[in-house]
């Protein structure tokens, strides 16, 4: 996952993969093809028209396609296409396109300010404080969203400016059986068969400035954006993906990887198998439920199942082993260093340590964390946070409280109305107290052992049926509550409010331990992760940081892989097999039109020569994670053949143990969104605008 300034340095890889644009090119962010690439601050989409038209994945656009349906109206299931500008709906008021202006190089100024500070604590709040100035300042310019990213563990500090567009709306999305076709089965599966795109527009105010959702708004009208490609993908051909990838943790202590393989994973993943098999209980009873909770069970369902195939990656390529034996390859060279290795072997150990610490507590640091953010006592907790810290200037809050943080909350308090239930959350909150009470007495958090009153199952009744009083649940009577001062919500009778008061100084105290382990970790962390780099460098291997939510490029080719029984997968998928794997049943419910297309060889001029069919997915040995969702995938010419939507199964370990071998990304073919466009799911305007109108 290269930062692009790197690719004028790999020029010849580039070369040899068969790239036909000047590295240097794509090195400029805000030029073509880059400068069409846009963060939706989880996903990644693409400009695809003149009039502000995004692509992104489907399940990108799920959240918005749930906000907009009910039990009556059901766009999950029927689809949507707006046909015109004039009943394109909103995303939801959280919804943003962030589009790339500039980056600016700020180790300097951050590497100074830590180290003219005292201690651990000291150094976390120097890298606070000009963190918010830097943003600050960076975001004078109004409409401007800015980014402070870390790099290679505190090594490289860079400040991204992004054009913030808030009022994005929901153009088209097929139906969830095309979609989302294959489902949670299919999910990190090859051959796989989902149309998994839709799109979105981006509306500006009529002065071209970033405006809240108004009718009164216009397109927005980019200086780049991604034309269709002009020549066929086939086996073997260059392509790239440019997005903005979460987390990888490629250089992360053996140690640190042993916890996530044995307790990090398996406790999470069990977790969400039970939080899912509650609301999907509830949720077979209740539509209204099942429709409020689809885009949260959709996550709890995507990282369970990554988990476990991250977990069976791991045991297949012996991870663990693999990373202790690479730490002790560079520990064993830092040792031959002499003296000069002698800080990064200080350094390893300081890691070590404060990860023991932290690990100390992690059972009561997940049970406690997930209760203070579920449903109505998260809100709470917002609400009172939100007001404690408006007490202080606005340089001075802590990071996520500041007065530019509120409309994103604002907006969370609006959505809740169609992603909360009161009886649902009741039963989450009990799932997550009935948790907090097996935990050993060691464990326990005074405040809300007092708050409970007690330690057994008759005391988390009477828990709950005291927060069943709360009025939480009404939209007008949170938002009420934003413009609320500390002593009033301090004073409020409402049980949610009172519980949020009483764990508060606990959640502040955590807080601070959590800044003290950060201000070592900012001294040790970058000196051994120079370490790694040079021991790498020393042995002519290639370095790049691990992915932190910036813009990375991975390049490759179109290629299948073989699988670890010997089984040799092809890189493409064809119509022919949808039809084949469709069974009518939930999540293999292709459409009838679409099968009917099908059967029909209905084409539409889009069929590939090589498989004398129209091609629905492809694979490339690419190198993304999640964030990736809804990239583009560019060919040799900076053309669009396709968005990245997945992994195969033996890649999800990728993270932490990159396998080259079994690496491969999963995308849309551009050939088969157009198909169904055309011929599923009809959508001419759309097509129309893309420049690649439908065909006879």
């Amino acid at each position: 996952m290269w930062v692009p300034q790197q690719l004028p340095e790999i020029a010849a890889a580039l070369d040899k993969a068969g790239l036909e644009l000047p590295p240097e090119q794509l090195a400029n962010l805000t030029g073509d093809p880059m400068g069409a690439v846009v963060s939706l601050g989880g996903c990644t989409a693409s400009f695809v028209s003149p009039q502000g038209l995004v692509v992104t994945n489907h399940h990108c656009a799920y959240g918005a396609i749930q906000l907009n349906s009910t039990p009556e109206n059901n766009l999950i299931e029927d689809g949507f296409n707006a046909g015109s500008t004039e009943r394109e709906v909103s995303a939801g008021p959280n919804a943003r396109i962030f589009a790339l202006d500039s980056i600016q190089d700020i180790t300097a100024q951050v590497k100074a300010a830590i180290a003219a500070a005292p201690d651990a604590l000291g150094r976390t709040r120097a890298l606070e404080k000009i963190q918010k100035q830097l943003v600050a300042d960076c975001e004078a310019d109004a409409g401007y969203r800015c980014q402070f990213y870390s790099f290679a563990g505190g090594n490289d500090y860079r400040l991204f400016k992004n054009l913030e567009i808030k009022d994005v709306r929901l153009v088209y999305a097929p139906p969830n059986s095309i979609g989302s076709f294959g489902g949670d089965i299919d999910n990190w599966m090859w051959p796989r068969h989902t149309g998994d795109f839709a799109f979105y527009r981006a509306y500006v105010g009529q002065d071209g400035k970033p405006a809240a959702y108004s009718t009164d708004n216009v397109p927005f009208q980019p200086k780049h954006w991604l034309k269709f490609a002009s020549q066929p993908l086939d086996i073997g051909d260059f392509v790239m993906v440019a997005g903005y990838p979460g987390r990888t943790a490629r250089y992360a202590l053996a140690d640190e990887f042993d916890e996530t393989e044995q307790w990090t994973y398996p406790t999470v993943k069990a977790h969400y198998e039970n939080l899912v098999a509650l609301v999907e209980a509830a949720g077979a009873k209740d539509e209204d439920i099942k429709v409020k909770y689809a885009s949260t069970v959709r996550g709890w369902h995507n990282t369970m199942k990554n988990y476990g195939g991250q977990l069976e990656g791991f045991q297949r390529i012996d991870a663990s082993k693999t990373k202790h034996a690479e730490e002790a390859a560079v520990l064993a060279w830092l040792k031959g260093q002499g003296a000069k290795g002698k800080p990064a072997l200080a350094a390893h150990a300081k890691l070590l340590e404060l990860h023991a610490a932290e690990s100390a507590t992690r059972d009561r640091d997940l049970v406690f964390g997930q209760l203070v953010r579920t449903g109505v006592i998260g809100t709470a907790t917002g609400l009172y946070r939100f007001a404690i810290e408006a007490e202080k200037p606005d340089t001075e809050r802590d990071a996520g409280y500041q007065a530019r943080d509120l409309p994103g909350f604002e907006g969370s308090l609006k959505q809740m109305e169609r992603r909360y239930d009161a009886g649902m959350d009741r039963q989450l909150q009990q799932y997550w107290l009935r948790e907090y009470i097996k935990l050993p007495q060691a464990q326990h958090i005074a405040a809300l052992d007092a708050w409970l009153g007690g330690n057994d199952e008759a005391a988390v009744q009477s828990a709950l049926d005291r927060l069943a009083g709360t009025q939480l649940g009404d939209l007008d009577t949170r938002l009420a509550l934003m413009k609320a001062d500390r002593a009033t919500l301090e004073a409020s009778k409402d049980p949610a409010l009172q519980l949020a008061v009483a764990l508060m100084p606990t959640i502040l105290a955590n807080e601070q331990q959590d800044e003290v382990r950060t201000g070592d970790i900012l001294q040790a962390r970058p000196a051994y992760l120079q370490a790694v780099a040079d021991y790498k460098a020393s042995r002519g291997e290639s370095v790049y940081p691990d992915a932190n939510s910036s813009l990375r490029i991975t390049f490759g080719n179109v290629q299948g892989y073989t699988k670890p029984d010997g089984t040799r997968l092809p890189p493409f998928t064809t119509l022919e097999q949808v039809a084949a794997k469709a069974t009518g049943v939930e999540p293999f419910n292709a459409p009838q039109a679409q099968l009917d297309a099908i059967a029909a060889k209905r084409y539409g001029g889009l069929a590939s020569e090589e498989l004398g069919t129209v091609p629905v997915n492809f694979m490339a040995d690419l190198d993304i994670t999640g964030g990736n969702s809804g990239s583009p995938v560019m060919d040799a010419r900076g053309e669009l053949v396709g968005l990245v939507f997945d992994m195969n199964w033996e890649s999800v370990s990728s993270n932490w143990v990159f396998d080259p071998a079994m690496t491969r990304v999963i995308a849309v073919d551009g050939r088969y969104l157009r198909w169904v466009m055309q011929e599923a799911f009809p959508a001419p305007q759309v097509l129309q605008e893309l420049g690649v109108p439908a065909q006879k």
